[in-house]
């Protein structure tokens, strides 16, 4: 199979994560910080070493502020709902992720905060401007996607943060679809809480995640349990991570998830953002060239990930992404993409789009499949 779905899991991985995964399983299975024998002793330092290894790729000062997580979705309930509290204002857009905006209008529903959703263009961009005028006398909380997971619009965040702080509100970044491509510093942006997906552009193993929160923060747990640390008390304990941490974590997959950033590290972001950056805008260009194909989302490759979602005239995006897969071996993702308010956004809702997302091992000959593929469906309706 051609694979152009890296926008929702990257693959392949670098062979390092893969072997890095399989050392763990195999020879440092124990449990980490739950016991004093040497196996779980170095299952412990490899949670704490990968840890450094997060910390130091997004600039975070004290790793002990970097909470693992199953995924992106559980970092950002963990910073939504332990931040929001009743009578808070919180504001985020319509380009959001249900993992952004469900926790939301949980919270919302059961009239615990008041919520603003501000409307983006047709391509997907926002205007901070939009955002200030938004602002309430009790919005605690501004919370954006760094770049759309449908259209690849990548927001301006440290505008955000800027006028985040300026106002006393908690800045929170979704960077499920950045974290690994384009380089972000929580310190230099002024990001008070930052989640982050695993298994995409960090390329690391499904399964993976975690959530920066700045320190001096004080956020509720989402859930309680086991931590290893203060055994003797019936409370959570207060010591970061410990507090968000219950329950034995992913060792392997923690420890792949550090291997795809030491790699990423080794072989260059620059170099990494570039060559997707180049196939984005091949695509997009090449795809400009074929009558009745509508690409969505900005043409200045600068302001997008690599991300393009189409539509092929009126056709169901279900229908003609079932064709790539089964008429042309390609793997892309047709549909809402969990983000219905941005498909409203663009004026997809009804019909969906293809969306179509590179990695690092993505080939251009590749999308000159993909390309063929697309120009034999507009001939063919």
């Amino acid at each position: 199979m051609i694979y152009l779905d890296n926008a929702a899991t990257t693959f392949p991985k670098p062979e390092e994560v893969y072997a890095r995964v399989s050392e763990v399983m195999r020879f440092h299975g124990a449990n980490p910080g739950r016991s004093g024998h040497s196996m779980a002793l170095e299952a412990g330092r490899i949670i704490y070493n990968s840890r450094e290894v997060v910390a130091k790729f997004f600039n975070i000062k004290n790793p002990m502020q970097v909470v693992f997580t199953s995924n992106a979705t559980e970092a950002l309930n963990i910073g939504i709902k332990g931040v929001l509290e009743q009578g808070d204002h919180a504001i985020t857009s319509s380009m959001e992720h249900n993992s952004v905006l469900r926790p939301l209008k949980a919270l919302e529903k059961k009239g615990i905060i008041e919520l603003t959703i501000v409307d983006c263009n047709k391509s997907g961009e926002i205007s901070v401007s939009d955002i200030e005028r938004a602002i309430k006398d009790n919005t605690k909380l501004i919370v954006t996607t760094h770049a759309s997971n449908v259209t690849g619009t990548i927001f301006p965040i440290e505008e955000i943060a800027k006028l985040s702080k300026s106002r006393g509100i908690l800045y929170m970044v979704d960077a499920a679809q950045t974290a690994g491509v384009y380089s972000i510093d929580v310190e230099k942006s002024g990001i008070d809480m930052l989640a982050f997906a695993g298994h995409k552009s960090l390329l690391g193993p499904q399964g993976t995640g975690g959530i920066y929160i700045r320190e001096g923060l004080h956020l509720d747990t989402l859930k309680e349990g086991g931590t290893g640390s203060k055994s003797e008390s019936l409370y959570q304990p207060e010591m970061m991570p410990d507090r968000f941490e219950s329950g034995t974590p992913n060792t392997p997959g923690i420890a792949g998830l550090a291997a795809g950033i030491e790699f990423i590290n080794s072989y260059g972001i620059d170099k990494i953002r570039t060559h997707e950056e180049e196939l984005t805008k091949y695509f997009i260009d090449s795809l400009s060239e074929i009558e009745g194909v509508k690409i969505y989302g900005p043409r200045d490759i600068s302001k997008r990930a690599p991300v393009v979602s189409i539509n092929i005239g009126d056709e169901d995006s279900s229908e003609v992404g079932y064709i790539m897969d089964e008429a042309f071996g390609i793997g892309i993702r047709p549909g809402l993409h969990c983000a219905p308010l941005a498909h409203k956004t663009i004026g997809t809702f009804e019909q969906g789009t293809v969306r179509f997302s590179f990695g690092l091992f993505t080939k251009k000959e590749e999308l000159d499949r993909a390309i063929e593929g697309i120009k034999e469906i507009v001939k063919s309706i």
